[in-house]
């Protein structure tokens, strides 16, 4: 049976068969902060590499104890993949998310998780298990967020002006990093010249919508960023 948690996370979490449209919460503050973890089943090689993104979110929790005793190298076998990357444990940030055609679910250990996106990595990226820090990366997948407002919106701009809005945060390199940090995290980034973070209020609804890829990268402490086109 699925946590009061999932329950919730479920009525802000709509997978679509068809294009993605506007939906109304059951209530204000649905999805965000909500906990999840991936598992990314990588194929190919070697110089073209595709993970297959695994998610919990609307599944489970993704309890510490069944994260912690996942084994990469036998899920690796278990799947015939090259390799499997764990990436969690992470929180989104968004209100509400909708997303076209999900995948199937599968099976990780004790979680169930389902197939949300597709990612293309280099061999350095497969080797790091993550990619270098502010470095776009594409992913494919035709989702909606909404950001709803009123409620806070982290962001990083570039030297150029480009917008890169927090989709979520990790636990990874900074297992403390909770979401009443966020506001001052811009004085612990190695940001690159020119560039800056910002926390705003929003006084109207933000909605970042993508048709089949989306551009997103991730800051030195992982947390992730999709940009604003």
């Amino acid at each position: 049976m699925l946590s009061k948690t999932c329950r919730r996370t479920l009525s802000a979490l709509f997978l679509l068969a068809g294009p993605a449209a506007a939906v109304e919460p059951a209530g204000r503050d649905q999805l965000r902060n909500t906990r999840y973890c991936e598992m990314l089943v990588v194929s190919g090689g070697p110089l073209s590499l595709t993970a297959s993104v695994y998610n919990t979110l609307g599944l489970n929790d993704c309890p510490e104890d069944a994260w912690r005793a996942l084994d990469a190298k036998a899920l690796a076998r278990q799947y015939d993949a090259r390799k499997v990357i764990l990436n969690g444990p992470r929180h989104f940030l968004m209100d509400q998310a909708s997303l076209v055609n999900p995948g199937k679910t599968d099976r990780f250990g004790k979680l169930e998780a389902r197939l949300l996106a597709e990612v293309e990595l280099s061999p350095l990226m497969l080797l790091k298990e993550r990619g270098e820090p502010y470095e776009e990366k594409q992913v494919k997948r035709s989702t909606r967020y909404l950001f709803r407002q009123g409620w806070p919106i982290h962001q990083l701009i570039t030297a150029d002006g480009r917008r890169y809005v927090m989709q979520s945060y990790s636990q990874q390199v900074d297992a403390q990093l909770n979401m009443a940090s966020l506001d001052h995290l811009g004085t612990r980034l190695k940001l690159p010249h020119g560039w800056s973070y910002q926390t705003l209020m929003p006084t109207q609804d933000l909605i970042l919508e993508t048709n089949g890829t989306a551009t997103v990268l991730q800051d030195d402490l992982l947390n992730t960023y999709q940009r604003v086109d």
